[in-house]
């Protein structure tokens, strides 16, 4: 029974410290994200392709762990802040270039929409602070 506990116990251990290890990973200071195209205020005829820019920081595949490193991850008219001690959420608001893409061809309904840039660590957490490009608005024809 000792031996049952302690191997639980163990494994919850590993699990919090892992757990703990993924969120807060900080990013240089002189880091910086941003938006090669489109720039704020740009107006698009259909789909686009959107390029993202990193500075001072390196682009990896998601799951690499590698030091001043991560991937990008596009918003799509986003208001919520997000929670930098969760995962980045995945859906179609939340785009995840886990591949280390740095373009992506996008499609938007017509209207006025922000878009943001978030670089994400190896398992998705946004860095301590989190390394945020400007959020800009376009408008789709």
């Amino acid at each position: 029974m000792k031996i049952a506990r302690l191997a639980l116990l163990s494994v919850a251990l590993v699990l919090i410290s892992n757990s703990a290890y993924a969120q807060g990973k900080p990013a240089p200071k002189d880091a910086l994200l941003y938006f090669v195209w489109p720039q704020k205020g740009t107006t698009i005829k259909g789909a686009f392709w959107c390029r993202f820019g990193l500075r001072n920081m390196g682009v990896t595949h998601a799951g690499d762990n590698f030091k001043n490193s991560g991937h990008h991850h596009l918003l799509i008219d986003v208001n919520e802040p997000l929670n930098p001690k969760e995962p980045i959420p995945s859906d179609k608001a939340h785009l995840h270039f886990g591949a280390g893409q740095t373009e992506a061809r996008i499609e938007l309904p017509p209207g006025q929409h922000t878009l943001q840039l978030v670089l994400g660590d190896a398992e998705h957490y946004p860095f301590d602070p989190p390394l945020v490009s400007e959020k800009i608005t376009i408008r789709i024809r």
